[in-house]
């Protein structure tokens, strides 16, 4: 006897579980799929965050007070402290687009509230450039870390971080 003899044989319902199970299965996997583009587990090496592990959420928009993830910018200090290939940055937003940056005496502020301070010299020595001031562009943010060795906005190597560089928005977990 042939298989699809045996199949033909079985009764309408089997039938239709059968079907029926496949088409569940491959839904399930689309929408794994799916989930699977839009969404990430990243673990934190940095102690500049107090999380060892985030939940990143692709093609979010950014709000004040949240995580995101970024590639951070190409520079000889980011080079000389994180190799040729830094693992992706995570910083809490503290200025949104249209909010105004400003810096006195090494202490950043955004519409007025203090949100860092920024060292002199990084831990290896070399001279830290202050970061941008002035209205925060649009599709840019400008973000810091409680962190007093954060690597942030606060600095010219990273600056503002603009919408080609975030990966998204991220939760923590652990």
């Amino acid at each position: 006897m042939r298989a699809a003899d045996a199949s033909d044989r079985l009764p309408t319902w089997p039938r239709l579980a059968l079907w029926g199970g496949l088409g569940a299965a491959a839904l399930a996997l689309s929408s794994l799929s799916a989930f699977a583009r839009d969404h990430a587990l990243m673990i934190n090496a940095s102690p500049s965050l107090p999380y060892w592990a985030v939940w990143l959420t692709r093609g979010a928009v950014p709000q004040r007070g949240d995580i995101i993830l970024f590639d951070p910018p190409a520079s000889p200090l980011l080079v000389k402290h994180f190799g040729h290939e830094p693992k992706p940055f995570g910083k809490r937003v503290s200025g949104v687009p249209g909010d105004v940056v400003t810096e006195r005496n090494r202490a950043f502020f955004v519409n007025g509230r203090l949100v860092a301070r920024a060292k002199p010299r990084s831990r290896l020595g070399e001279p830290l450039a202050l970061g941008p001031t002035g209205t925060v562009p649009r599709g840019c943010y400008f973000v810091t870390t409680e962190h007093k060795d954060g690597f942030d906005s606060r600095y010219a190597a990273i600056g503002w971080v603009c919408s080609p560089r975030i990966l998204g928005v991220g939760r923590p977990i652990l």
